[in-house]
């Protein structure tokens, strides 16, 4: 499995916390609207990948997710890189920005900036939810991409948006086993996928961070892109007002991965869902 893939699952597995808008704090004007409860102007999320392979796990790099006030608008983005000692076997360095209606949380335009060994890819998209389109200016470099125009429904999200909305969940009115629709635009295609609802954990603990009271999600894999048909994603988060994943696990069609948060700053309310800071025992949920 190419390095590049860790990055897109991990992001992808991020948004697993995504779920059907109408589950969300809707704004009163759009069953596509959402409310921003959850993050606030500067916050920071900081999270390693570690990749199993041959049962050795490896520290591979880390994504920054950070958010940005733009007054009408939310700039977010994450930014994953290789560790140097990881680079070895695969270089990494994507940009992911989108540009979310902040009345809505729906993303107005994103631009996917790929660099992974000898491989580029650039990808802007432009969102027209009046005309149910979005175009896409695609190509290795900015430079010679080509537009192409596809159809989408009103309530589209992309990679970044759908991460953002769906921390502003109505986690209370679900029930365990709920399953919930959200439809994602990536690469030129959009992918129906569901989330689980696994409910509330009492007592979650995070490598040097501490133990958390957590929500655990189960979503859908995209089947043949990286994933197995059979593998399952698992996803805490803090159960508290922000709603920040804390650990991704997962097997994948080679191996296995973890995503593990790191630290965080200015977060919108405090972290109540930390009940216990880190002891400096060994972590049985962080690979070794």
């Amino acid at each position: 499995m190419k390095a590049h893939r860790l990055f897109l699952l991990l992001l992808y597995s991020v948004l697993s916390l995504s779920g059907y808008s109408g589950m969300a704090q809707q704004a009163a004007d759009s069953p596509c609207s959402t409310r921003n409860y959850a993050f606030q102007d500067g916050e920071e999320l900081v999270y390693v990948l570690y990749y199993n392979w041959n049962f050795v796990w490896m520290a591979a790099g880390e994504v920054t997710f950070r958010v940005r006030d733009l007054g009408n608008r939310y700039h977010v983005s994450a930014y994953g890189s290789t560790y140097p000692s990881y680079e070895w076997f695969y270089k990494v360095n994507d940009k992911y920005d989108t540009y979310l209606d902040k009345a809505t949380l729906l993303p107005l335009a994103s631009v996917r900036a790929v660099a992974e060994g000898g491989y580029r890819l650039y990808d802007k998209l432009t969102f027209d939810r009046p005309a149910g389109k979005v175009t896409s200016l695609r190509g290795k470099t900015r430079e010679i991409a080509e537009p192409a125009t596809f159809t989408i429904d009103s309530c589209v999200h992309d990679l970044l948006s759908v991460i953002y909305m769906s921390r502003n969940l109505n986690f209370d009115a679900m029930r365990v086993g709920t399953a919930v629709p959200v439809k994602l635009f990536m690469d030129k295609k959009t992918w129906p996928l569901q989330l689980r609802y696994q409910g509330r954990v009492a007592e979650k603990r995070i490598h040097k961070l501490g133990k958390f009271k957590a929500i655990l999600f189960s979503p859908d894999v995209i089947k043949g892109y990286v994933f197995k048909e059979d593998n399952k994603l698992k996803v805490w988060a803090s159960d508290d007002p922000n709603h920040i994943p804390l650990l991704i696990e997962s097997p994948i069609s080679v191996g296995s991965v973890k995503a593990v948060l790191k630290s965080y700053r200015s977060l919108r309310y405090p972290l109540t869902s930390r009940i216990q800071p880190d002891t400096g025992t060994l972590d049985s949920e962080l690979p070794r």
